[in-house]
């Protein structure tokens, strides 16, 4: 993955997100672009699949991995999850499912 690619806007309007602390910008992607736009940010290898359950370790929930957001703050991307305006659960806080069964 390019990490300078996270500087540069993605081609797609955006929205107004409340989270702790003010306002930033959501993406907002249109459902058959979804893969593609995860392949482009996603941190680690492999990618998981859309239907692919994760842990936000922040929110203590779990998500599928296709209800994520993606996020502009400080001339940056972010890949985060559902949760990201509660809590500030980022790609990096994602967990495989079964985490929230460990002790």
């Amino acid at each position: 993955m390019d990490i300078s690619s996270h500087d540069r806007r993605l081609p797609y309007p955006t929205r107004p997100l409340k989270v702790f602390g003010g306002t930033i910008e959501e993406y907002i992607i249109p459902e058959h672009k979804k893969q593609e736009v995860l392949n482009q940010l996603y941190l680690f290898d492999p990618v998981p699949a859309l239907d692919e359950q994760r842990f936000d370790l922040h929110e203590g929930k779990l998500f599928t991995v296709c209800e994520f957001r993606v996020v502009r703050e400080d001339g940056k991307n972010f890949l985060v999850s559902p949760y990201y305006p509660n809590s500030g659960g980022s790609v990096i806080d994602w967990l495989p499912a079964d985490f929230e069964d460990e002790d």
